[in-house]
């Protein structure tokens, strides 16, 4: 996430992808429900008490919506903008640890409420684990079922925004998107975007968009530009990419998450194990690109379309089945362990490294102006002068700068036996 958001800002390529497509960047949001799955699996492998397992679930979900709300709800202007605090007419609910949240009480409900039915052993049969864990799948089964529904039955109506950016041109003008239609994955008419409308208010939903850096919007397309003359309404409206509907659909990354926990919990031998990861990955793998190649329904991150769960968790699951065949299988652990140590703590890394939040308050020490901070000079006297280059060095610099310190960070606190626990 930190590659994506700091990097991709010159590397417009590994970027979110403006509408339909899958770059770098999409497949970091089902990658931490994909691995929030796999840890649910093991966290209630032995449920002793239902109602402390349900409270600490709770506790655990209320902890993640305030920390999404605090950082993303708009308080936090973290790393550039050094002031803070948010208007409550304009406070974005939505957000990465919302959806994380969700996803987490739904699956987690389900693996405490059902842990009588689970078997004890699993045949050999390959569908039996399918079988022993009927309950999860049925809970993914119904939120897909109200994702895919919502979608292509709801009937979105005409509607109108009024744009607020102070100093542009449309600052305060009123606009208006024709829709009356049912079923349509374009970006003006939705069910996705309607949803979050008629739920939150379009002033409490993501104000910037990654559409505007469609072809349809600026010429400057696939990076950020000014709006092309001809340019449609809704290149100036607002839409969350991590929106109601949408993280009903995030349900199912955590849903396949689980059963690869599962796999890992009943399954012994590496073979059987990598077998199960490898064909169901390949299968899920084949069904999105299947779902996107013949145009049913494309690769989106920002509808969180049924064709981009099946392939960033097809992703997920071959990510998973390289690393558990380097480090468990071939164990060679020495050159994975500063991932090891950030996955120790990362929450601490999201929240110091991934919101900026640390960059924020070096920034805060600055030298006449707010531009003259010591991140500014390592970007820049260290890095990108040194290369001449703003990409290679930026690159670097997220590398090193970020990436490795932070990475160093956590081992350090690791070692200190530090870690920032919900």
């Amino acid at each position: 996430m930190i590659l994506v958001d700091d990097a991709g800002e010159v590397y417009e390529r590994i970027d979110h992808s403006p509408w339909n497509g899958c770059t770098l960047a999409d497949v970091v949001m089902p990658f931490f429900l994909f691995i929030v799955g796999v840890s649910i699996a093991f966290a209630f492998k032995r449920v002793s008490k239902i109602p402390d397992s349900i409270r600490k679930i709770i506790i655990r979900t209320i902890k993640l919506l305030f920390w999404g709300i605090l950082l993303q709800g708009g308080f936090s202007h973290a790393p550039n903008d050094l002031s803070y605090g948010v208007d409550m007419k304009m406070i974005r609910w939505c957000g990465i640890l919302q959806r994380i949240a969700l996803a987490y009480l739904v699956v987690a409900l389900i693996e405490v409420l059902t842990h009588k039915f689970r078997p004890r052993e699993i045949s050999s049969n390959p569908f039996a684990i399918f079988r022993g864990y009927s309950c999860q799948w049925i809970g993914g089964f119904v939120a897909f079922s109200i994702y895919m529904i919502t979608t292509f039955a709801l009937y979105v109506p005409n509607w109108s925004f009024v744009y607020h950016n102070e100093g542009d041109i449309n600052d305060g003008k009123t606009f208006t998107i024709e829709c009356g239609k049912r079923g349509q994955l374009g970006p003006a008419c939705n069910a996705v975007g309607y949803v979050d409308r008629a739920v939150w208010g379009i002033n409490h939903i993501y104000s910037q968009p990654v559409w505007r850096r469609s072809r349809e919007c600026t010429f400057s397309s696939p990076n950020y530009g000014p709006l092309r003359d001809d340019a449609p309404s809704w290149c100036l409206a607002s839409f969350d990419p991590e929106g109601l509907l949408s993280s009903i659909s995030a349900i199912l990354s955590t849903t396949i998450g689980v059963h690869y926990g599962h796999v890992l919990i009943h399954y012994k031998v590496h073979s059987e194990r990598l077998k199960h990861f490898m064909i169901m990955a390949i299968g899920l793998l084949l069904c999105g690109l299947i779902l996107h190649l013949s145009n049913a329904i494309p690769l989106n991150k920002q509808l969180y379309s049924i064709s981009y769960v099946c392939f960033t968790d097809g992703l997920a699951g071959i990510v998973l089945s390289a690393f558990y065949w380097l480090v468990d299988v071939l164990r060679i652990r020495t050159p994975f362990l500063l991932f090891e140590w950030i996955g120790l703590n990362s929450m601490l890394i999201f929240v110091l490294g991934a919101q900026g939040i640390l960059a924020a308050f070096v920034n805060g020490w600055y030298y006449e102006s707010t531009h003259r901070t010591l991140v500014y000079w390592i970007q820049n006297q260290v890095f990108i002068n040194v290369w001449h280059s703003v990409r290679l060095g930026t690159l670097l610099y997220v590398i090193f700068a970020e990436i490795l310190f932070y990475g160093v960070l956590a081992g350090v606190c690791h070692k200190l036996g530090l870690y920032w626990k919900l």
